[in-house]
């Protein structure tokens, strides 16, 4: 698991992805921060780096990134972590259209072709 605080390239994250699930890469975005946490089996195992490391709760979600496919089309928002009425999401996905492209920026941002 580590800590993405500036750029990597999109071709680092094939490896990642073939390590546990063969074309995807788990993730959490810190959208205040904007940072990303990757590498694990788990969404929820992101999220408690990020928390261990002064994130706060309601700025994380999480994310799938397929490093094969187009950029544009890379970003999946399914994750467990993302199930929080208390934020008025209530499904696996992130329901917020402000808060898909503040992650989309940040995607955008920090992962370069």
């Amino acid at each position: 698991m580590k800590i993405i605080k500036k750029s990597i390239k999109k071709d680092e994250l094939i490896p990642l992805a073939q390590k546990y699930f063969g074309n995807l890469v788990k993730a959490v975005v810190d959208v205040e921060r904007k940072i990303i946490a990757l590498d694990a089996e788990l969404h929820a195992d992101l999220e408690a780096l990020l928390l261990e490391n002064n994130s706060k709760q309601k700025d994380l979600w999480g994310i799938n990134l397929y490093p094969m496919q187009p950029k544009n089309e890379m970003i999946e928002f399914d994750s467990m972590i993302n199930i929080r009425p208390s934020q008025n999401n209530r499904s696996r996905n992130v329901k917020n259209l402000k808060i898909r492209e503040k992650i989309k920026k940040i995607i955008k941002k920090i992962i370069l072709n």
